[in-house]
């Protein structure tokens, strides 16, 4: 094989061409964008259900296992959640973006949720050890505030270096 033939052989690093990219903002191109931020959307909701709903068990179920270790049950419930929600976005959300680098998209998907989580486990820990406040009112408004901020980074992440073959429309 010659230089030449490498060079072409070689994954173009070219920007996308601007039709390309207008083309997804026609109607047809924002009907696909709906209907996958609503399958992200609800694999995030049971995932968030997931995740409160161990965080308050652990925390405030009976025998209160975990009550004077918030960031310890945060972080189990993130880390069952965040399984939750890879099966969903890799096999719903984003299927037709799977790549066949399954390691890799694990990797880089746990990568991003690592970053992500760290916000609502922030947003908790502040909220309890910085301001005192340890209500179960206060902590999961804390929580909640750190999820959103969170989603909206994983979903940034998973379209920009997780899921990243192509799709039918593209």
């Amino acid at each position: 094989m010659t230089a030449e033939d490498e060079l072409l052989a070689a994954p173009a690093l070219v920007a996308e061409p601007a039709v390309a990219r207008a083309s997804r903002w026609t109607r047809a191109g924002l009907r696909v964008w709906v209907a996958e931020m609503a399958r992200f959307l609800t694999v995030g909701a049971i995932a968030f259900v997931v995740d409160l709903g161990l965080f308050n068990l652990l925390m405030f179920g009976p025998g209160h296992v975990l009550e004077h270790k918030s960031t310890t049950a945060n972080v189990i419930a993130i880390a069952v959640a965040t399984l939750v929600s890879w099966v969903g976005n890799r096999h719903w959300t984003f299927s037709a973006r799977r790549t066949d680098r399954q390691l890799r998209e694990l990797l880089v998907y746990g990568a991003i949720n690592i970053v992500a989580a760290l916000v609502p486990v922030a947003a908790v820990a502040l909220w309890r050890y910085a301001l005192h406040y340890d209500t179960q009112l206060a902590l999961n408004a804390a929580k909640v505030a750190g999820i959103v901020l969170g989603t909206a980074l994983r979903y940034i992440g998973y379209k920009l270096w997780v899921f990243t073959g192509s799709s039918p429309a593209s």
